[in-house]
């Protein structure tokens, strides 16, 4: 079977991928650069259409389709720029992983970038509490040329997999605001999952130091902690793009008032639980900090009563061993062991008075 190759050029100047290789394309009118790609293999792009209250997949493009694009290469760069003829610029805050939430609307074309971040599980384990989250963008692109809807995301994406294949009562691709706020109640929803998941971790967190001050718990506990951060101003930014989505002037809302109630809602709720969780974590982590502080300051004290009492019996018997003239009870080692056992007692009598030692 013959093998096909994909020779694109690259234009670092203008565009800049950080999660795989940069890549430009030859269009009428713009600069064609010195440096060549050569790229092979399937697109990782693909198209959906409602039916019978489900998203299905279809072969290829068709009007008022889905288009997913998730881990992209290079000639699916191609196929959005030359064959969508998606906007430079969107493409290239598509492909920035450190894009904040927001939209933007491109005026020669009509097309209408959203960008969301998006949760996942940073990190993997056996054990709920040490389970680490973070956020990546999910950019959502409106082509009304076209009559399409394109969802990128740099990497595979559980929350949309999710809403693939999950019923949706009337999902209509053809309204693409329709579409674009069940997939951000998807988002949501997802973030008060996680929530709820790191609130579980932080009690659990929480049992264990009650019993043992173990340093794996601790780092876990910052664990939850970043993962607070990172959701604490996705959440904000999404609060503040929704209520930007509900006023219209972006994008056409035309019976999704319901869906836009429901969805800020939600969000209102994530953002509240979100700040719950925060204070949580924070009156638990001062409590152990002054439990461990409070724990060392006994320890120190109990050392240092030790010394105290261990030293009298130390000077009693080195003036004994030093040859001091005069000294009574010479003959004998028994009246200097009662000598130390009496200042010891009373030593430890007056610590006990002042409450030093229990």
């Amino acid at each position: 079977m013959a093998r096909h190759s994909l020779i694109l050029f690259v234009d670092l100047s203008r565009l800049s991928f950080p999660a795989f290789h940069a890549c430009s394309y030859g269009m009428p009118g713009r600069r064609l650069p010195s440096l060549r790609i050569i790229a092979g293999g399937a697109p990782m792009i693909s198209f959906y259409k409602p039916k019978e209250g489900r998203i299905e997949k279809v072969s290829g493009l068709e009007p008022d389709c889905w288009i997913e694009v998730q881990e992209p290469r290079v000639c699916d760069l191609a196929f959005l720029i030359l064959d969508l003829g998606i906007a430079d610029e969107f493409i290239k805050k598509a492909c920035d992983d450190k894009e904040a939430s927001h939209i933007d609307y491109d005026d020669a074309t009509g097309q209408v970038l959203v960008v969301v971040d998006c949760p996942f599980k940073e990190s993997d384990s056996s054990e709920l509490a040490r389970s680490q989250y973070s956020t990546h963008p999910l950019a959502f692109i409106f082509l009304p040329d076209k009559g399409c809807f394109v969802t990128f995301s740099l990497t595979a994406d559980d929350t949309v997999a999710s809403f693939r294949h999950t019923a949706i009562t009337d999902a209509r691709t053809h309204l693409p605001a329709d579409l674009l706020l069940r997939m951000l109640l998807t988002v949501t929803n997802r973030y008060l999952a996680d929530l709820r998941s790191i609130s579980s971790q932080i009690r659990k967190n929480e049992d264990i130091l009650r019993h043992t001050m173990d340093n794996d718990v601790l780092i876990s506990m910052l664990g939850a902690e970043k993962s607070l951060i990172h959701f604490s101003m996705s959440l904000q930014e999404l609060e503040a793009t929704v209520k930007l989505i509900g006023t219209g002037r972006v994008i056409p809302l035309h019976s999704e008032s319901g869906l836009l109630d429901d969805l800020l809602i939600e969000v209102h709720q994530a953002v509240a639980m979100c700040d719950i969780c925060t204070r949580v974590l924070n009156g638990v982590s001062d409590t152990f900090s002054n439990v461990m502080s409070n724990n060392l300051n006994k320890t120190m004290q109990t050392l240092t009563v030790l010394t105290l009492i261990l030293s009298i019996p130390a000077a009693v018997f080195g003036f004994y061993g030093m040859n001091v003239a005069r000294l009574p009870f010479v003959d004998s080692w028994v009246p200097a062991l009662l000598i130390s056992l009496a200042i010891s007692a009373l030593a430890i009598a007056i610590l006990k008075g002042r409450r030093l030692i229990k």
